[in-house]
């Protein structure tokens, strides 16, 4: 019988309903109380200042949180339980007419993303298939050509409830498109191990 591998494929991970609806509401309403900036890109897109979250009472209690998430999604992408830090978290508070375009997050292994309010159904966040050479140069994209996790070059995330956690390897493209609805708030962190290993070669980490 005929065996279908899925060769080397990209984890994500979604946690639903991490947050409690307590700490989701103070979260909400710290971030309303906040300076903020406006995107470079999108006149319709705003931010908390990115913070380390060891200076922030409340973004340390959310970062707990997401750490035991951290050290089961490195166990996948490293293969062993390693040590991790949450070392920058900031809020993307998107309006109406708003999007954040396609970006990847650097200098960090892995990200999240905290839903803290409902998305609109067209402005799901988007992951974009990782460009570079090891994909063929034609496409064969018509009416009837079923489309799978082999051919895909976007997966559109399930609608995310707030409270709900997402992780992804920091390399992963993603985007939001045009936000058709109220006002989407979301925390974005970036992670790190304290360190790899290969073979006697280690590389330490801080933040």
């Amino acid at each position: 019988m005929d065996q279908i591998e899925a060769l080397f494929p990209i984890p994500l991970l979604r946690s639903p309903g991490l947050l409690s609806a307590e700490l989701k509401d103070a979260a909400v309403a710290a971030i309303r109380n906040s300076k903020i900036e406006n995107n470079l890109r999108s006149g319709q897109l705003f931010h908390t200042e990115v913070a380390d979250p060891r200076a922030h009472n409340l973004f340390q209690t959310i970062a707990e949180l997401a750490v035991p998430k951290l050290v089961d999604f490195g166990e996948l992408l490293f293969g062993e339980k390693l040590r991790w830090t949450v070392k920058e978290m900031w809020t993307n508070m998107l309006e109406t007419g708003g999007n954040q375009t396609l970006h990847a997050h650097a200098n960090s292994f892995i990200s999240g993303i905290f839903y803290l309010t409902p998305s609109h159904p067209g402005s799901r966040t988007v992951f974009v298939r990782p460009p570079g050479g090891s994909d063929f140069s034609f496409r064969h994209h018509t009416r009837g050509a079923a489309v799978g996790p082999f051919n895909a070059g976007k997966y559109v995330l399930p609608e995310a409830e707030p409270g709900d956690l997402v992780l992804f390897p920091s390399y992963l493209y993603h985007e939001v498109p045009r936000n058709q609805g109220d006002q989407r708030i979301t925390i974005a962190f970036n992670a790190i191990p304290d360190h790899l290993d290969c073979w006697g070669y280690r590389v330490s980490f801080s933040a």
